[in-house]
């Protein structure tokens, strides 16, 4: 039985519920003030984790965790720490955020250390800002580990540099998923710009109207697009097409997707490194290999 299918997800239909409520109650209270440290996850792979994310899992009191933190990251956290499902899936029934926050803090005023693993790096549309925020206004001690975001993991799975400075004099991350799920409102013309590589989080229902709006905006109908799901996790794939393409694709998923436009990913090529990759070695244990590389680390 997998780690996670053993915690039960404290929110429900946009509530804390009653249960949710009695097991925060529980929790034993401790002598000192609490904390709150909000970690990266990276995008899957647990090797990508920092070394102050693994020893900040190590310590943590409880952890709440994000629907799509992998089971090989989650596996750091220290053994005896409360692990508690709070994930949020755009189109799904989800924990509001401001029930996160209510548990972040009656967690902390225990003086728990309260890890919040979040997928990616925690201020890269992780809604960092907003838990910072209320933490502060409470008198909550809060810090940030940050992680690779989605938009680098691909970059380095693709082996594409994001800045190549034959093709691209800046970058930018955008979301395609407003506060309604629909496309934001947002100025498209700003992103037709043809030395922009433009990396598109949460875009997996609204792609097809992103690159109606680049198209009009003036990007160019044959600008390369790659879409990559699942990054550095096993079942990762990517698809290439250019932006006219994207259109009429599709590419609604369960897996998490990224979408990567601009002349850079001119380079890839179907069947090169990364499509449908698995890990080096299929066979390995991934928590293991880390956990040994973090103890010789440790050490020096």
């Amino acid at each position: 039985m997998r780690e996670r299918a053993k915690e039960k997800a404290p929110c429900k239909s946009g509530r804390l519920t009653l249960v949710a409520t009695s097991e925060l109650n529980g929790l034993p209270r401790v002598r000192g003030s609490g904390q709150v440290t909000l970690v990266g996850a990276g995008p899957g792979d647990p090797e990508l984790l920092t070394l102050k994310a693994i020893r900040t899992l190590q310590s943590a009191d409880v952890v709440l965790f994000d629907a799509l933190v992998s089971d090989e990251v989650l596996a750091f956290a220290r053994a005896e720490a409360k692990k508690i499902l709070v994930g949020k899936r755009g189109g799904r029934p989800s924990c509001r955020q401001e029930d996160i926050n209510e548990i972040m803090m009656k967690l902390a005023r225990k003086g728990l250390h309260v890890v919040r693993l979040k997928s990616g790096d925690p201020m890269i549309f992780g809604r960092a800002g907003e838990e910072i925020e209320r933490l502060k206004w409470e008198g909550i001690p809060v810090t940030v580990v940050p992680g690779v975001t989605a938009a680098l993991g691909a970059a380095a799975r693709l082996n594409v540099s994001l800045t190549h400075r034959d093709h691209a004099q800046a970058v930018t991350f955008v979301t395609a998923h407003s506060r309604d799920g629909k496309l934001p409102t947002i100025n498209w013309d700003a992103y037709a710009a043809g030395d922009m590589t433009l990396v598109v989080y949460m875009g997996a229902r609204t792609a097809p109207e992103l690159a109606r709006r680049l198209l009009s905006a003036g990007r160019h109908p044959t600008t390369p697009v790659v879409a990559i799901w699942a990054v550095s996790r096993p079942n990762e794939r990517y698809r290439i097409m250019d932006l006219r393409e994207l259109e009429t694709a599709s590419i609604a998923s369960d897996d998490p997707v990224v979408i990567c436009i601009g002349s850079p990913f001119g380079a890839c090529e179907a069947g090169s490194q990364g499509q449908n990759a698995a890990p080096a070695d299929a066979n390995a244990n991934p928590v293991a290999k880390s956990t040994r590389s973090l103890d010789i680390a440790m050490q020096k």
